[in-house]
């Protein structure tokens, strides 16, 4: 039974429509990813679940004792302290518990007779709630919660009316985490989040044993913790069985089917209007009459219209010398009264042409500082840094501070590089700044906006060594997609920080780590690079969930000592053979289904899929030892 629906509802921005005809269930133990082109309406959506946004037709319908738990893209705080406070909040109910066992104690020690005896009743009944919601450990809780999305307990007591962005997003997500939420609603969760941060979220999440909806761009995050995904395009909402790359998948496989039956259709039209032309006046009028009767009522498919994406063929790159950047012994810190503070070391190292780069660490760990220093906009405590021969660098800062404000986007791509007017709209029209939107001042725009921009002032320059702060912040998964098909071809050298897990593995060929604040090399790919790391471990964060987590563990030793007493002899590669042979059948058969727009057999392929799918990897593992 869905602990949360909605029937039709539609969304107006003054006369232009948004979305309609949106209809959806949120059942329990789901894990649903809503994905989508920025300016989709999918925070609206989410706010129209939640109750915050009205809409305007359909409705929204609430389980009645439903708690929701949600993160918005940029909490707002609630409370005038500390983010400690901030967080406390999702303990208002222990607190009061607190409260009244203290009330009632009181009152056992200054009555008595009958009086003394309610009180006593009272005081136990309220210990007894107290133990059951996990009261005696939830300050402990706080304190792991708090550490696992990446908040230092020195941060707790920053004032949250001065926090970060990033601190108020973290304090929101571990106040709902607190909360014990029957749904937990995310808005773009992951913008903030460190890898340790990004590994312990999927953790927590995968262990969550309630329902989870999030809006996110992040592919990778998505992989891991949607089981099926909610596409908001162009105004309508699709459902797909399965992670982001199942949905992936499935929609290149029903855009290429409509493509196809578009065609058709198209054909079919082009000769019933030649038939008719040339016989309407001659010796087969009526059969020509026939065909325009059958050609009239005839429902008319519409042709798919693509993702709207930045498009840029490749990015150029002008010719340098092998070694473009060189670096020896270098020491990246800054002054502080006049005592240098050492963020980190970086070994004797270079870079070459062609060669790509990923900078990966934690947050706060000086990735930024790295990359200011090697472009000499701040000074190293110690050591070089030196560009090869003819090596023009191009660098897409965070933030996109460096855009000219109080101008229009037009005039701002001028400022990089002037060229003729109609060349410049043209190429801007490759980063989704078309007609009118050319004239937009830069101080209005999205954040998804001001990055396209800075991309195009930065690419048009045709820089040989690419270095990008965060590039893919605020940009939607098609845009994403298109920067790394543009990348890919790049001839130039790539050194890039980013927490987009998905674009350092597609971008990345080696990997400077930060670790116990040196650059540690790792000459291979970010899979290869993850591989040798301990993986996060989730920390369960209800008291159901605790219990839960050590049911699991008792279950998997008894299972493990079944294992070793008796161990017959099995078959592994026939074995596999027969379920790969099974999951193989149920993928025809999903495709069929979505072929059909069949959503039961969708539905229920999906679970399927996900259960072969499940066995499969037992198998192989098993296979392995």
């Amino acid at each position: 039974m869905p602990i949360l629906s909605a029937q039709k509802l539609k969304l107006l921005f003054g006369e232009v429509e948004i979305f309609s005809d949106v209809s959806l269930e949120v059942n329990e133990h789901a894990r649903i990813g809503i994905v989508g082109p920025n300016g989709g309406g999918k925070t609206s959506l989410l706010r129209m679940l939640l109750g915050e946004l009205d809409s305007d037709a359909g409705a929204v319908i609430r389980g009645s004792s439903i708690r929701i738990g949600y993160v918005s893209q940029i909490p707002q705080s609630e409370a005038e302290g500390s983010l400690r406070d901030e967080i406390m909040t999702a303990f208002d109910d222990l607190i009061a518990l607190e409260e009244g066992m203290a009330a009632a104690a009181l009152d056992i020690q200054q009555t008595d007779g009958r009086e003394r005896t309610q009180a006593e009743n009272q005081y136990s009944s309220l210990v007894e709630q107290y133990e059951a919601r996990g009261g005696y450990d939830y300050q402990n809780l706080m304190e792991r919660v708090v550490v696992g999305v990446g908040l230092t307990l020195d941060t707790l007591d920053t004032p949250a009316s001065v926090a970060s962005g990033g601190q108020r997003t973290r304090a929101a997500l571990a106040k709902a985490l607190l909360a014990d939420p029957d749904l937990l609603v995310l808005d773009e969760p992951t913008n903030y989040l460190d890898f340790p941060g990004l590994e312990w979220l999927e953790g927590f999440l995968s262990n969550f044993n309630y329902s989870v909806m999030v809006v996110s761009h992040d592919r990778y995050f998505l992989d891991r913790v949607a089981t099926e995904i909610l596409e908001l395009e162009q105004g309508k909402l699709q459902r797909f069985p399965g992670n982001f790359s199942k949905y992936r998948q499935l929609k290149r496989a029903q855009v290429e089917r409509q493509h196809i039956e578009f065609e058709r259709q198209q054909e079919f039209i082009d000769k019933e209007e030649y038939f008719i032309q040339r016989y309407m006046a001659g010796q087969r009028t009526k059969e020509a009459q026939g065909r325009q009767t059958r050609l009239n009522r005839l429902e008319r498919k519409e042709a798919p219209q693509r993702e709207k994406s930045i498009s840029i063929s490749s990015a150029e790159a002008t010719r340098s010398g092998q070694v473009t950047l060189s670096v020896r012994n270098l020491k990246v810190g800054f002054p502080n009264d006049g005592e240098p503070i050492e963020l980190l070391t970086v070994p004797e190292t270079q870079l070459f042409r062609g060669s790509r780069t990923a900078i990966v660490g934690p947050n706060g760990m000086g990735k930024t500082s790295l990359i200011k220093t090697i472009l000499s906009q701040q000074p190293a405590l110690s050591g070089s840094v030196s560009l090869g021969h003819n090596v023009q660098v191009g660098y897409l800062q965070q933030g996109t501070d460096d855009l000219p404000q109080g101008k229009s986007v037009l005039d701002a791509f001028l400022d990089a590089k002037n060229i003729a007017i109609g060349d410049a709209r043209n190429y801007l029209a490759r980063f989704l700044f078309q007609g009118e939107d050319v004239f937009k001042l830069t101080d209005s725009l999205s954040g998804g906006e001001r990055t396209r921009l800075a991309l195009a002032r930065l690419l048009i320059l045709e820089p040989n060594v690419l270095v990008l702060d965060e590039p893919t912040t605020h940009l939607d998964i098609p845009s994403r997609e298109a920067l790394e098909a543009t990348l890919a071809d790049y001839k130039g050298a790539l050194l890039f920080v980013s927490h987009d897990r998905h674009f350092i593995s597609v971008m990345a060929e080696q990997i400077w780590a930060i670790e116990d604040g040196t650059i540690k090399l790792f000459p291979g790919t970010f899979a290869e690079w993850n591989q040798s790391r301990e993986p996060a471990t989730p920390v369960p964060v209800s008291k159901r969930a605790r219990a839960r987590h050590r049911r699991r563990e008792r279950e998997t030793r008894k299972q493990e000592k079944k294992a070793d007493a008796f161990k017959p002899k099995i078959n592994h590669e026939a074995n596999i053979e027969k379920l790969e042979s099974h999951l193989a059948d149920i993928e025809r058969k999903l495709e069929t289904a979505s072929t059909r727009q069949d959503m039961d057999a969708i539905t229920r392929l999906g679970d399927e899929h996900r259960e072969a799918q499940q066995a499969v990897e037992r198998a192989w593992e098993a296979w392995g030892g």
